[in-house]
Order: structure tokens, then sequence, then C-alpha cells
């Protein structure tokens, strides 16, 4: 009750009343004769006067002090901001909300409050507003402020059907890498949670075309759609992310639903689920077209690089090439669904990755088995093909030395204009190991070899000059060898 009466008495009628109450205590307290006809007209007037003079005073404050509140732009918001700081007076407020990176924050007991309210978002948010009857209008960053109207007799309150995040977003879906989703679960109660690693392995969980079940972690980084240009919402703030009115209206409004095990079961999946759905269907599907040895051959393109750029095109192209049932180009164009319904939900796909495909380990064991035999059939033709390689090419290197020995040792003989044959064989001996000589001289710097053949040409030239003083050769004797 004190506190009530203490509430009544901060407002203006209640300062007016409790200062007129103490003028009046004061002067009969001092005695002030009260014998004059019209003195209670004239107070009571001047209680009026005051009641008009505090109200009108209060009303101007409130509306210039409450355009400082929030960070308003439009002139015409400050008409809005002034009637929701009058109505929080009263007690009789809408709720006052703030939008941060798409997330709606809110203190307990906002979001039960009805009448006109305000909502406050940030430069990576936007919303969109309804009624319990009809959606009403998409919001971007800055200052809004949501109505009450009444139709048929009906009050109608505004409230956020949903909000977004502007920027960029990246998902991960499927196992980590520290996973081990296919080993054998050991014996658990009926009543544990399922292992955290089963639930991502299901995510993207699919089978070869020869059977295999596969299970691959996928990065998806997606948007709502942006305008061409950046352009400036209702409350005058322009977005570095970008806002697109249509693309948030569409994202949060136009309905996705998952269809369940059971008929009757059914999800409903929000605008930044929908890209994961989109991409792990088109993974399950190409994964159907390939072998699991093909998914990873060493040589060209493998089947894992053609389902990323497979995928990549089904959500970012409206026409991409059709693969066979063996992940064949089958050089017919057909429509992207996955991309049409991205673009009718506001939604665009910027980059899709595979990152880790695990399978069961004793598959891994065999591949990588067979991995090896194949390397070591391969590994032991290119040994052969080197081997016929270097026995040709010491052939060929055979017969150019021979070529190269013959023209460089009849050098002393090519153009040489003699009538009769030389007679002194020690004579055609020097002319042939002269020019040898000479080569071997010139490349001995080249090979430790060289120095040695240049010695024996040393030795062999001696040998000659000892012998073909007379013309006569000689018999070689004790250890003279030529």
């Amino acid at each position: 009750m004190m506190r009530r009466i203490g509430a009544f008495l901060q407002t203006p009628i209640g300062v007016v009343l409790s200062t007129n109450a103490a003028w009046f205590i004061v002067v009969f307290l001092a005695g002030i004769n009260y014998s004059y006809p019209y003195h209670y007209l004239v107070n009571i007037f001047l209680l009026g006067a005051d009641f008009f003079i505090a109200t009108y005073l209060l009303d101007r404050l409130v509306y210039f002090f409450s355009q400082f509140v929030l960070p308003i732009q439009n002139p015409k918001h400050r008409q809005e901001i002034y009637s929701r700081v009058k109505n929080f007076e009263t007690g009789s407020r809408g709720p006052a909300l703030f939008i941060k990176n798409g997330r709606v924050i809110m203190h307990e007991g906002e979001a039960d409050k009805h009448g006109p309210g305000v909502i406050v978002l940030d430069t990576a948010s936007a919303a969109v507003l309804r009624t319990d009857t009809e959606i009403r209008d998409t919001v971007g960053p800055g200052v809004v402020f949501t109505k009450s109207y009444k139709l048929h007799n009906e009050l109608r309150n505004e409230y956020i059907a949903g909000s977004v995040d502007l920027r960029a977003q990246r998902q991960f879906i499927g196992p980590l890498a520290t996973d081990q989703p296919f080993q054998k679960p050991t014996l658990i109660s009926p009543n544990k949670a399922p292992d955290e690693a089963q639930i991502r392995r299901q995510q993207t969980n699919g089978a070869t075309r020869d059977g295999f079940d596969i299970s691959a972690s996928i990065s998806i980084k997606f948007r709502i759609k942006r305008p061409a240009e950046k352009n400036v919402s209702e409350s005058g703030v322009r977005s570095q992310y970008g806002f697109d009115a249509e693309s948030v209206r569409n994202a949060i409004t136009r309905e996705v639903v998952q269809l369940g095990a059971s008929e009757d079961s059914q999800v409903r999946l929000e605008w930044n689920q929908l890209p994961a759905h989109l991409v792990v269907n088109i993974w399950r599907e190409y994964i159907r077209k390939f072998k699991l040895g093909d998914l990873f051959t060493p040589v060209g393109t493998n089947g894992l690089q053609t389902i990323e750029n497979m995928i990549n095109k089904r959500v970012r192209q409206p026409s991409v090439e059709g693969l066979d049932d063996t992940g064949a180009q089958t050089g017919e164009w057909v429509d992207s669904l996955e991309f049409k319904q991205l673009q009718s939900r506001g939604l665009e796909i910027m980059d899709v990755r595979i990152h880790n495909v695990l399978f069961e380990a004793s598959i891994e064991e065999q591949t990588i088995q067979q991995w090896s035999t194949e390397w070591m059939k391969i590994a032991k033709k290119e040994e052969n093909h080197l081997k016929e390689k270097e026995s040709l090419i010491e052939t060929a290197a055979r017969e150019e030395g021979s070529k190269a020995f013959a023209k460089i040792a009849s050098k002393s003989f090519i153009g040489r204009k003699s009538a009769t044959p030389q007679q002194n064989p020690f004579k055609t001996l020097q002319l042939l190991i002269l020019p040898l000589k000479e080569f071997i001289l010139s490349e001995s710097n080249a090979s430790s070899d060289m120095e040695k053949e240049s010695r024996k040409l040393d030795e062999i030239w001696k040998w000659i000059l000892d012998n073909s003083s007379d013309g006569i050769p000689r018999t070689p004797q004790g250890g003279d060898t030529p």
C-alpha cells in the first residue's frame, strides 16, 4: 500500500496535490485569515492551473528526451518512440526486443507482453513481423516499432514470425575426423542415449554401387541472397551484409517439410537447415553411382572429386550435365531442382567441400592390400620397362662412342694427300695416337678416368719413340710391352 502511495506521489498530480497540501498546512499553522470570500475559488483555480502546467511540461519533456532513448534516424519515428515511452508509464507497453546476429534477445516475460512495442536489430539481422492471422512486414537493421490495430472489432498485435542472420553461414555435417563410427558398438543399456558419433555418421551415411556403407564430413557455406546494391533500410541503416526484403521474407515464411519414417511424421525445416538437407540428398544420389575403389583412383579425377564438383554445380547452377548409373557423363543437360528450391527460399550456397570419408576398417585394410598388390605389379612393369630402356640406351651409347673414337682417331688421315701409303708403322701409330691424346688432354679436367687413359697413351707414345728411330720395329724384350 505504501509503495502505491509513493508511486502516485511521484506523478504530476501527486506532486501538485502534495505541494498544495503542504502549503495549506503551513498557512493553517501560521494562522493566516481565510475570511476573504473568493480565497477558496482562487486556490481552486491555481490548483487547476498547476495541474495543467505540470502535465503539459511533463508531456513535452517526455517527448523531447524520448528521442534519445534509441538511435532513431527517421523523423517520423519520434512520435512512435514517444508513444512507447508513454505506454511504459502506464504499464500497458508491448515487448522491447533486441535481435543480434539473427537471435532474439529479451528479458524474462517480454514475450508475454502485448501492444505496441519496439525491436532493435543489429546490422547482421533481419526479421518478419506477423499477427495471428497474416504476415505483415519484413524489417531490416535498425529500430522497428510493432503496432496494434483493430480488425473486425478484434485487437491484433504484431510480433516476430522469424529472424535471420544476414552473414555468411558455415555448417559442418557428418562424422568428425576423430570419430570411429564403423566400429562395432559395445553392449549398452537400452535407456542410454545413442552414441553421438553414430548420430553424426547417419547424417551423411550412404551406400556405394558395390554395396559398401560410407560416410563423409561435409562443410557448406551459404547465406541469405543479397541484393546487387546495398540498400538503406527504413530505419536509415545500411548493412554491410546487404538486406534484401524479398529473400528474407521467403526464407522465413516459405515452408519446407521433411517427411519422417511414419506417415504422420513430418518436420519443418528452418531456413538454415535446408542447405544441408539438399546437399546430403545429392551426396547420397551420386555415391550410389560409384564403386568404393572408384572414389580413390590415383590417376585423373577420382569419384570423390567428381561428386564434389557435381554437388557444387547442382546448388549453384540452374542446369547441369547428367551422370549415368556408373558416374559417366551422359552429355544431356538436366534442370537442377535444388537450385530452384534455394532460389525460391531466398538462399544461395557459396561452396561445398567433402573432407573426411570414413568406412569400415576391414574394407580399408582390404583396399590398401589390393592397392599394394596393384602397385607391386605396376612397379615390376616399370622396372622391366626401365631395364629395356637402359639396355637400348647402353647399346646406342656404345655405337655413338665407337663412331666418335673412329672420327677422332682418323682425324690426321682425313684430307691427307699422299701418293704412297705410309711405310713406317710407327709413324702410322703416332698419327693415330696424337689426336686421341689431344682430345684426352682437353677433357682431362672433367673426369679422373681421362687422366688414367692419358697416362696409358703417354706410355704407348714413349714406347713408339724408343722403337721408331731407324724405322724398323723391334721385338719386345723383358718388361717392354707395346
